[in-house]
């Protein structure tokens, strides 16, 4: 796998997307300006189409109305979605803290998110189970690296060898050490203002308590169009930038793991769950873009998609297309028994 060729390409291709999420912003407002002086045109006919035929301010005030529910919707639902830490997201989610001491599985989890906050340098997440999933998924949360938690299923710990464990985690590493959690709450953040708008331009179309069409009715039906046409671009941009970012962890996961049949083993297996019919546990579409496989159904197109096909990944790791994993685990190698005392009899060394 070319992993530096392929983040660099990531990174590259984030960018673009972020720079087409703000030009959206931009064109919506222009769409919004452009739909209520239509609306308010309308009824005084195509002669009112002039500037000067317009309240004063009328495109100043419409504009600063626009970015006020875009970045005000930003601006709640990250606030929202960061209250609390990423421990209290986590148990939002069903996770818990943990227990090492009670069970080897967790034990060995517990070690490996050790090691990898040695190999890559990210400092040591809290490390959660879902323990009544069985389905094979994990997720990274937290606003940053003080703050981060790294969560996997009971079915990645029942089913995942400790070679595809180390892969997991290590996707989930690189989730926080790139701060895709926090780009992430961003961005969900923007697409709820995208709604906002459009809601608000619902309600104004709305009849009134006499069930009476009002004028405000065009002006509402403006905003729904333009709203409804911002939040579908940028829901699909945020679905694009999420699957960037799912290639670059995928590519960080074999640098730092320096195996391919890591991760790879998990998608694989991943892909055998599929097949069977076997899911994550059902979560709100918010925050899919946070597990390692969605599962979200009912999708009108692959361009509205948090994360790249199975296939695809499997085939960037291992160069070739490769079919599911058995989801048995190996059996693995036993530690070494403890070293004895010598015997009371042994010979020993005596002062003279």
């Amino acid at each position: 796998m070319r992993f530096f060729e392929f983040q660099r390409e990531a990174r590259g291709e984030t960018t673009r997307l972020l720079l087409a999420f703000a030009a959206t912003v931009v064109l919506l407002v222009l769409a919004v300006n452009a739909a209520l002086a239509l609306a308010l045109g309308l009824p005084g006919g195509f002669g009112r189409f002039s500037v000067a035929n317009y309240p004063r301010y009328f495109f100043e005030v419409n504009t600063a109305i626009t970015l006020l529910f875009v970045l005000g919707g930003w601006w709640v639902e990250t606030s929202r979605l960061s209250e609390g830490g990423g421990v209290r997201l986590a148990e939002q989610l069903g996770a818990r803290l943990a227990q090492p001491s009670g069970s080897q599985d967790e034990q060995r989890f517990c070690n490996i998110v050790d090691e990898m906050a040695i190999a890559s340098n990210v400092k040591r997440p809290q490390a959660m189970v879902v323990a009544r999933d069985h389905g094979i998924n994990a997720f990274a949360a937290g606003w940053d690296e003080d703050d981060s938690v790294v969560a996997v299923t009971q079915g990645a710990l029942d089913h995942l060898t400790r070679e595809e464990l180390q892969g997991l985690v290590a996707h989930e590493f690189s989730h926080i050490g790139e701060g895709d959690t926090r780009l992430n709450m961003r961005l969900v953040g923007m697409v709820f203002g995208l709604e906002m708008l459009y809601r608000m331009g619902q309600t104004l179309f709305e009849p009134d308590t006499r069930d009476r069409r009002m004028a405000a009715a065009f002006i509402g039906l403006a905003i729904m169009a333009a709203g409804w046409l911002g939040w579908v671009a940028g829901h699909a941009l945020q679905a694009a930038v999420s699957r960037q970012r799912e290639h670059l962890a995928d590519a960080r996961a074999v640098q730092w793991t320096r195996s391919r049949d890591g991760l790879g083993g998990v998608l694989r297996k991943v892909w055998t769950q599929q097949n069977e019919g076997v899911e994550t546990r059902n979560v709100g579409s918010g925050v899919q873009h946070m597990l390692l496989v969605a599962n979200e159904s009912g999708k009108v197109a692959g361009w509205f998609d948090s994360h790249p096909p199975l296939g695809e990944r499997i085939r960037r790791i291992y160069g070739r297309n490769l079919g599911p994993l058995p989801l048995q685990r190996e059996a693995e190698p036993e530690a070494p028994p403890p070293a004895t005392a010598p015997a009371p009899d042994a010979p020993g060394w005596t002062l003279v």
